[in-house]
């Protein structure tokens, strides 16, 4: 632990990429964002508040959206990106200090009407690094976070680093489990299970006791993977129709002993149109749609179906902090997995992973590490 700093060695987002449109009326770059190297003050914390020196910070398709697709945030920039957080703390109570912790994506006020419904995870005073934290994120040397609310690592079974995608990407499908009400012997899709919250998602509704899990995406060597990862069955999308694919999916049922068309809860963690209207298309009778996964399009569907199946759409966010213990057990016993889905950078190599990762060119989450 190297004590506390001076001042916050960061990679800042100056700008967002911005957009125009052409003669044609088609949206092209204006503008592209930039991230620059900087340093930025270390604030007096106060006595709720904590100073934790990063390990690692993932990068999540949410930083993406806020620095390519015009996704606002709470803060304006310049502001540093980055909510995936493990570190370890440098300041703050002192039965914190020196302690390795996970950092919550979301933490809420708990003083406010939501929090008071145990819903905080969307509370709307929320402190989200990289977005409603002030300008502080997680790529950066340090971070200045509410004390309460971190999630303590009392052994580490993997480097510190990795531990950034349990605040995220594994915490956000277990939140949406909460949310779906998922129990033993649920019957489970998980739309998007190769990506970077689907693999977590397959994972953690098995660690809870689904019976069956169906993954669909379409990459196949990917999909593979997943039969290894909490999914039972998988269906490759890509070229299909939709009657194509639900035919298959019934097979599946059949195979598997289940109803084909009672009781589903289908995760959405793709956050494309097309992943959408394939849950929206398999949601049935008495089943629950949960989206998890974040786009900018629309969607249409006929609503009276949600009466004449008496079924649920649901839309999740984050995770609660208290649930962070949970998921931890579950990656500390191998419950779920992350070495497998990650991949580690130095932060210096920002400005390439954000081009490359928006290229699609990665198979794995990133973590970046500082190297300042």
């Amino acid at each position: 632990m190297a004590g506390v700093p001076s001042k916050i060695d960061t990679w800042q987002m100056v700008s967002p990429t911005t957009y125009k449109k052409d003669e044609n009326g088609k949206f092209v770059v204006d503008a592209p964002g930039k991230l620059e190297r900087t340093t930025i003050p270390v604030p007096e914390l106060g006595a709720g508040d904590a100073l934790v020196e990063v390990a690692g910070c993932g990068v999540c398709h949410t930083d993406l959206s806020y620095f390519y697709d015009g996704v606002p945030t709470v803060s304006k920039p310049p502001l540093t990106l980055g909510h995936e957080i493990s570190g370890t703390v440098v300041a703050g109570p002192s039965v914190l200090v020196g302690k390795n912790v996970i950092v919550p994506a979301v933490m809420p006020c708990n003083d406010c009407a939501i929090c008071a419904e145990g819903r905080g995870n969307r509370c709307l005073a929320q402190k989200m690094p990289g977005n409603s934290l002030g300008i502080y994120g997680g790529f950066s040397s340090h971070i200045p976070v509410p004390a309460g609310d971190l999630c303590v690592i009392d052994e580490l079974k993997f480097p510190l680093s990795h531990y950034a995608v349990v605040a995220d990407a594994a915490t956000t499908p277990y939140q949406a489990a909460m949310r779906a009400e998922l129990k033993p012997g649920d019957l489970v899709v998980v739309t998007g299970v190769t990506g970077g919250v689907g693999v977590y998602m397959a994972q953690v509704a098995k660690a809870l006791g689904a019976k069956v899990v169906v993954g669909i995406a379409r990459n196949q060597a990917k999909l593979d993977r997943a039969l290894n990862f909490g999914a039972d069955y998988v269906i490759n999308s890509k070229g299909k129709d939709f009657k194509a694919l639900r035919d298959e999916f019934f097979g599946i049922a059949k195979q598997a002993g289940v109803p084909k068309n009672v009781g589903w809860k289908i995760f959405e963690c793709t956050g494309t149109g097309g992943g959408q209207e394939i849950a929206l298309g398999l949601l049935s009778f008495l089943g629950k749609l949960i989206v998890v996964g974040f786009g900018m399009q629309n969607n249409s569907y006929m609503l009276s179906k949600l009466m004449a199946f008496d079924a649920e759409i649901i839309g999740t966010w984050g995770c609660l902090p208290k649930y962070y213990n949970n998921v931890l057990a579950m990656v500390q016993d191998g419950r779920v997995q992350i070495e497998p889905f990650l991949e580690v950078k130095p932060m210096s190599q920002i400005r390439e992973v954000f081009e490359q990762q928006h290229s699609g060119l990665f198979d794995k989450r990133q973590v970046l590490t500082p190297d300042f």
